[in-house]
């Protein structure tokens, strides 16, 4: 089937409790691992490609990489989404060329000013059979060149939620409740330690998530900065020459009870990154002889496809719901 957008994903997500996992793409080998993973599960996607990944991999490859996915993977709804636009121009160019949605990231400006941007993507992506994720209210950490600083970040209101929405028409909205972006989710003076030492973060703020959802019933909410930071990959890393001391995330059992809420897009980025570093890492320790690309990215590839599936079967609860959703 031909590209989709998220329209019809969501609908079904909110109906039945579960969320459609929007996984950042950068190059061919995490392309196939997602697509692959969701192939084998039965379940919808979304490829979404920020503004770093369009400067680094370049649009054109990008759109084909997913284009291939789509005629490897027939079985599976797939959504190419923008993440994290910065303006309007860039959502017209991904809109333009073949993009199925877009998030038009105005967070960071005035709440008139926000409104104002966002509905101007709204109007011309509508016009174009595109979907669009607007936010409110900002999230700290770091994702591409989306950087703000811990102490920075504020929580959405859910006063403004009803107004930003109808004067939009946006089709999703991101919130923050506590997550962030990157591989250092919370500060240890923000986390307790359990009797093993290792860092446990804060909840998320489900008491602003439930205003949101009854301000705006039925209506798509999206979480970013949504990976789990598996420990697992972030020792691999260590153990194999990385630095990333305190490196945590949110914890999945939280995600999980978002996605049988309101929540119905959850954003994971690092973890991908993790599993890939952590396995390439390994490997050229293990085998220093070798250079052979092919070699190395296969196992990264490998281990991106399993920590996916996880993802779907466990977290997200999406597998088996492609049908469904298209």
């Amino acid at each position: 089937m031909a590209l989709v957008n998220s329209k019809k994903m969501f609908e079904m997500a909110y109906k039945n409790g579960y969320a459609i996992g929007a996984f950042n793409v950068n190059n061919m080998e995490i392309v196939q691992g997602i697509t692959e993973a969701c192939k084998e599960e039965n379940a919808p996607v979304i490829l979404q490609v920020s503004k770093g990944a369009r400067a680094y991999a370049n649009h054109t490859y990008l759109v084909k990489l997913v284009e291939a996915a789509v005629k490897e993977c027939p079985e599976i709804p797939i959504v190419l989404h923008l993440d994290h636009g910065p303006d309007f121009e860039t959502c017209k160019s991904c809109i333009d060329g073949g993009f199925t949605s877009v998030m038009i990231d105005g967070s960071h400006l005035p709440f008139e000013e926000n409104v104002e941007l966002t509905k101007k993507v709204v109007e011309y992506a509508h016009a174009r059979g595109v979907t669009v994720e607007g936010e409110l209210g900002t999230l700290a950490g770091i994702e591409d060149d989306v950087k703000v600083e811990h102490g920075a970040e504020s929580y959405t209101k859910p006063e403004e939620v009803i107004e930003f929405v109808e004067r939009t028409g946006v089709d999703s909205l991101a919130i923050a409740i506590g997550t962030s972006h990157g591989a250092y989710k919370f500060k240890p003076e923000q986390c307790t330690r359990n009797e093993e030492g290792i860092l446990v973060p804060p909840a998320l703020r489900f008491d602003i998530l439930d205003e949101v959802s009854k301000k705006l019933p039925g209506f798509p909410i999206v979480l970013h900065g949504s990976s789990s930071v598996p420990q697992n990959y972030v020792k691999m890393v260590n153990d194999n020459g990385g630095k990333m001391p305190d490196a945590i995330g949110v914890p999945e059992e939280q995600l999980r009870k978002a996605a049988t809420l309101s929540v119905c897009k959850i954003n994971i980025d690092s973890d991908l990154r993790l599993a890939m570093t952590g396995t390439i890492r390994e490997f050229f320790n293990a085998k220093p002889d070798k250079f052979d690309p092919r070699e190395y990215l296969k196992p990264a590839r490998a281990n991106i496809k399993e920590i996916v599936r996880h993802k779907l079967k466990n977290v997200l609860g999406c597998a088996g719901k492609a049908d469904e959703c298209k």
